[in-house]
């Protein structure tokens, strides 16, 4: 016969055989029981509870820390720094396989392709919605805002075209802000779940759902929640895909760590608490030091305080530096007689705490494992031994690609793909099928996207090791080029020849790869 019992923490009574005893979890990580676990009884709710409901303040705090807290800010401008770059360059690659093209035809339209893509993306003026960056700036402003607000979201517009830029589509990269739930849908200001009244749709945080969960549609609003304006702030539902051809009216960038997940959460998340305690420790270590760097003195005395004890030094026309009787002065070559009954003591500075550097040390390293960057890169600092620094610019390089792709895959592609549908619909590029298949346009829309490669300590060993891999069929000379320096390596071989040819023309020549190995030999 069961027992019935009161759970302690829920206040419901339940049969003491719901939760066995000493079995499995129950006496570790789930124990109720243990004194250390006790007060350890966190309740998950859904995603929307437990990211919306607090997203506001995370957003706030992030951005704080990256103004504020310089670990922070290397952070996200490394991953703006090993992510994009200068910027990530478009390089056309259709599937000449399904276009029935064939090398040389294909290579032209991707020459083609990509001048009229320059044509748009390397003007401020004839890609951004305020004129404000180029193509390249914007991805650039796009991971900053995603890894500091959580998510950011490209919107698709579209202006008149001009002598100059032949093409309507403009960006506007939209601040998590101001993608909110109505308040009209909500009945009160600041709650983030909502009703479309129109179709009944589900609104989390200014995500419009249908009843499959299905994304349709996004609430942007006029003006930014703390903002100090006296215009009325109005909501435009933009839909998430048009109607007639299904491209996107507007991108979300943001990465998930739960299903049912439709908003982000700041990249600093995790360490926000670390990040905050590290610089009002630092801070507080920093004006310690402060206040001991000056020379300070107490006069210790049993005499009348508002006397003078010190000899006024003066300067080098023998006048007074001071008028206040009060004031204690000093100065090169005085001498200073002090009343009966007084002493003087100086400060005796003891800053930095001993032990800062190493607590520090500690912390960042707790703080780069949160955010997934070694610290040797988070803080700059590569004094340890060669294959300890390789092994950590390895260690980072692998968030930085994997978060490239997700950049690429949420932000790059698919604004091509929309540029690409005007390109082809103006008869700017030949497309032949492009409307009419989605698999004939998902050919002509292929594309690699090239950004910075990843660092290289000791080039001349990394290289020969890449010679090697080439040579055992390990990897190919395309990818060694793109992964060494993100070049194409059909165009570099042709362009290799070129200078041959002229050197050869002009009657020199230049060191081969064997003169160069006969030379080391000869060193050796």
């Amino acid at each position: 016969m069961a027992v019935i019992r009161q759970d302690k923490r829920t206040g419901l009574y339940l049969p003491d055989t719901v939760r066995p005893r000493a079995k499995g979890y129950s006496e570790a990580g789930a124990s109720l029981t243990r004194r250390a676990m006790k007060g350890f009884t966190p309740q998950s709710g859904s995603p929307n509870e437990d990211i919306n409901w607090n997203n506001d303040t995370l957003r706030q705090r992030g951005r704080m820390l990256f103004m504020s807290a310089p670990l922070a800010t290397s952070a996200i401008n490394t991953n703006r720094t090993k992510v994009v770059g200068v910027g990530l360059t478009l390089k056309p690659a259709i599937d000449r396989a399904v276009l029935g093209l064939g090398p040389e035809e294909a290579q032209a339209w991707e020459q083609r392709t990509e001048a009229e893509w320059r044509l748009w993306s390397s003007h401020k003026q004839n890609c951004d919605a305020i004129g404000m960056n180029d193509f390249d700036s914007q991805q650039q402003l796009a991971l900053i805002s995603w890894l500091q607000s959580g998510d950011v979201f490209p919107l698709f517009k579209r202006y008149p075209p001009t002598r100059t830029n032949p093409y309507s589509l403009r960006v506007h990269l939209i601040e998590a802000d101001r993608v909110s739930t109505p308040t009209l849908s909500t009945g009160v200001l600041g709650i983030t779940d909502g009703r479309n009244q129109d179709n009944g749709n589900r609104i989390y945080d200014g995500v419009e759902v249908d009843d499959n969960g299905m994304v349709v549609a996004y609430h942007i609003r006029s003006t930014y929640p703390w903002q100090s304006t006296a215009e009325m702030t109005t909501w435009t539902r933009v839909e998430a895909y048009g109607q007639r051809l299904g491209l996107p009216n507007i991108l979300h960038v943001m990465s998930s760590e739960r299903p049912d997940q439709y908003r982000g959460v700041t990249y600093l998340a995790p360490v926000i608490e670390q990040l905050l305690q590290l610089r009002r420790y630092t801070e507080s270590e920093l004006m310690a030091a402060l206040v001991q760097s000056f020379f300070t003195a107490w006069i210790v005395t049993t005499t009348d305080p508002s006397t003078i004890p010190f000899n006024e030094a003066g300067d080098d026309d023998g006048r007074g530096v001071s008028e206040s009787e009060n004031e204690y002065e000093m100065g090169p070559g005085t001498v200073a007689h002090l009343e009966d009954g007084e002493d003087i003591k100086f400060g005796s500075p003891n800053i930095p705490t001993a032990g800062f550097d190493a607590f520090v040390k500690t912390f960042c390293k707790l703080i780069g494992a949160g955010l997934g960057i070694p610290y040797d890169v988070l803080v700059k600092e590569y004094n340890s031994s060669y294959s300890s620094a390789r092994a950590a610019l390895l260690d980072a390089w692998e968030e930085f690609r994997m978060r490239r792709k997700w950049l690429v895959r949420s932000f790059c592609q698919p604004t091509y793909e929309v540029w690409l549908c005007e390109a082809v619909a103006r008869g700017r590029i030949k497309a032949p099928g492009f409307f009419n298949d989605p698999l004939i346009r998902e050919a002509w829309s292929g594309a690699r996207w090239i950004g910075p490669v990843q660092g290289s300590l000791d080039p001349l060993k990394e290289a020969k090791a890449a010679v090697i891999k080439i040579n055992q069929a390990i990897t190919t000379s395309e990818q060694a080029t793109m992964e060494d320096s993100g070049g194409d390596w059909r165009a570099n071989v042709a362009k290799r020849g070129e200078e041959i040819a002229l050197l050869a023309a002009a009657g020199g020549g230049g060191q081969t790869t064997d003169t160069l190995d006969k030379g080391e030999e000869d060193e050796e």
